[in-house]
């Protein structure tokens, strides 16, 4: 790296997109701003500029590396759905024929974004999806209902494809939660979670997590809106905890683990699921 750094010579900045996802081993961000100054570099001189959508993955850095950053930083705002409809326009003049596409469908597609993520990406996916119904139905112009499918279709797929793209634990984590769903065990506190997670684990022959760990795990479902999380405050004598239970159709989640064939499902699970 610092032999093409220095080929290139000069400033140079180095753009890390979803920078969060470096984790806990930030040791590059330590090392890239003060290549320089350690003799690794004679003819460049590097910055970095990372992109994120979560605002506090610095709180997790390592106190050299916050040090070392300077950060300074700039925040963007989501568009909103006049924005989003002028992006949605622009495409749809180079990408659909004429009068396949009226106002109201556009303005339909910005709305669901807008009030959702104000993400550009996911307002073009609905319109793309959406198109794709119509194609699909042998239909000549997209309607409001068109918009409505791809929504729900879309959702679903994002969904399953955070649930299949979890590590292995949170995959057992997954599991234990979708057994005491099927019992009628939830809202689950994580002392009711995780004794079936060592159980599922252990006989997954994979060595459990400790309890705090494990719970990472689960706020992790809940941050992808497969799980619910609620506080709970029990006042001075029970205090405060989290409870969990699912937000997505357990048929939905009974599809995805009926693939985990490196994990020993319960039989209670695998009754519901086949």
């Amino acid at each position: 790296l610092y032999e093409e750094l220095d080929q290139i010579g000069g400033t140079v900045l180095l753009v890390l997109d979803e920078i969060d996802h470096i984790g806990s081993d930030d040791e590059i961000l330590y090392e890239i701003p003060r290549a320089r100054a350690n003799g690794y570099l004679s003819n460049a001189k590097p910055g970095v500029i990372g992109i994120s959508n979560d605002f506090g993955f610095r709180d997790d850095l390592s106190p050299k590396v916050k040090d070392t950053l300077c950060e300074e930083e700039i925040h963007f705002s989501p568009y909103n759905a006049p924005e989003l409809r002028a992006i949605l326009e622009e495409r749809v003049t180079g990408a659909m024929y004429d009068d396949a596409v009226d106002d109201a469908v556009i303005a339909l597609c910005a709305a669901i974004a807008a009030q959702d993520t104000g993400s550009a990406r996911q307002a073009l996916d609905i319109l793309y999806k959406s198109g794709e119904i119509a194609r699909t139905n042998s239909e000549k112009r997209l309607t409001e209902e068109h918009v409505h499918q791809a929504r729900e279709k879309l959702e679903q797929s994002q969904v399953e494809h955070g649930m299949r793209e979890l590590t292995k634990h949170g995959h057992l984590a997954l599991v234990a939660m979708l057994q005491l769903a099927f019992e009628q065990e939830t809202p689950a506190r994580i002392r009711d979670v995780y004794p079936l997670y060592r159980r599922i684990a252990e006989g997954s022959n994979v060595d459990p997590l400790v309890r705090r760990r494990m719970h990472d795990h689960l706020a992790d479902l809940a941050m992808l809106g497969i799980l619910d999380r609620q506080m709970k405050n029990e006042g001075r004598a029970g205090g405060h905890y989290y409870q969990y239970e699912f937000d997505v159709d357990l048929d939905i989640v009974g599809d995805v683990v009926r693939d985990f064939d490196s994990i020993a499902l319960p039989k209670g699970v695998t009754a519901r699921i086949e």
